[in-house]
């Protein structure tokens, strides 16, 4: 059997000071930027130390007060919905990228519920885990922000809409009923009047926000058969409501798809009841990726820069953590590009 490998050895300050040739104080005050050293041994001990590979424990930075050079994301959804989510791995994709630039890591957790999430922030915070988070799918009676406040843990939510009662956390948002209002408006043009929303999980604000406008988008022109459908986002429960939808007396002629994947999904099991799509029925996917592209007809779908909304959040609470003010950023309305699968209604 060969020898089991010993893990390497990472450099210290004592490291540093024998090669320097200085104390370990000095080092210290060097590495710190802290007085007590001259400019020429500083500019020596930094220079060893990028030489020898060290950087500093994030460990002993939070017991020392200076913080974790990390940022926290829980996400309280079902953990079988993420791994065919497009949007979360391009949001993410954005945030990174920004975390990258200055060196900050990302602590990422799925929990089961809301109340979860608020006992992961709690312990984060008294572990000295994060310096800030990120908080997704803002809650139409939300806990969190209140939570955070007390806490007094930076955050920046994301897909929120400006909230008075929270004036120290940042928020980055999107007009979701201003992108409903343009989708009925389409549709409502191409002839359809029995339009039925596949929405995602029931509670959160984005989701309220579209069922409503939905709603007066139909009181408005006077539309009877149109509503809302609340799912879990997953592909089964997409199809499932499909079926269920256009096997009642009266199907409708449009549907629209709170994400790619029950968009895909609902066309699937529209064909095997022998819907043409769109001869029988449209379909409008909310959000826009490469699956909308991958089948038959293409998808018409909503669309945005998903990883600029997730720099832009980035941004937002490093601006923060730089002791900067929190700050309301809207981000463009998503907008309809039109495909293969939406068309004049045929009934």
């Amino acid at each position: 059997m060969p020898a089991k490998r010993s893990p390497a050895r990472r450099p210290t300050m004592k490291d540093i000071a024998q090669r320097a040739g200085v104390s370990e104080s000095a080092v210290s005050f060097a590495l710190n930027d802290r007085p007590g050293v001259s400019d020429l041994t500083r500019a020596r001990v930094r220079r060893v130390a990028e030489q020898l590979g060290w950087r500093p424990s994030t460990a002993a930075r939070a017991l020392s007060g200076e913080g974790a050079a990390t940022v926290g994301l829980v996400l309280a959804r079902p953990a079988d919905s993420l791994g065919v989510d497009s949007f979360f791995l391009q949001l993410i994709s954005g945030i990174q990228e920004v975390l990258a630039e200055r060196h900050l890591g990302l602590l990422f957790q799925v929990v089961e519920d809301v109340h979860a999430e608020c006992a992961v922030y709690q312990r984060w915070w008294a572990e000295h885990r994060v310096d800030g988070v990120l908080v997704v799918d803002p809650r139409t009676d939300d806990p969190r922000p209140g939570l955070l406040d007390e806490l007094g843990l930076p955050a920046a939510v994301i897909g929120g809409v400006p909230d008075a009662r929270h004036p120290g956390l940042s928020t980055v948002w999107a007009d979701d009923a201003g992108a409903m209002a343009s989708v009925v408006d389409r549709l409502y043009a191409l002839g359809h009047r029995r339009i039925v929303h596949i929405a995602g999980l029931p509670g959160l604000a984005h989701t309220e926000r579209r069922i409503r406008t939905l709603r007066a988008e139909a009181e408005r022109r006077g539309l009877a058969e149109v509503r809302s459908v609340p799912t879990d986002y997953s592909d089964a429960q997409g199809a499932a409501v499909t079926r269920r939808v256009l096997e009642s007396g009266l199907p409708p002629t449009a549907l629209v798809y709170d994400n790619d994947v029950m968009a895909v999904a609902g066309v699937a099991a529209a064909t095997e009841l022998g819907f043409r799509v769109p001869g029988d029925v449209s379909v409008v996917s909310w959000e826009d990726s490469a699956l909308c592209r991958m089948v038959k007809p293409w998808l018409s779908a909503l669309s945005r820069d998903t990883a600029e909304f997730g720099r832009t959040a980035a941004q937002e609470l490093t601006a923060l953590l730089d002791g900067g003010p929190a700050r309301t950023v809207q981000v463009p309305v998503p907008r309809l590009i039109e495909r293969d699968s939406t068309g004049p209604c045929g009934n």
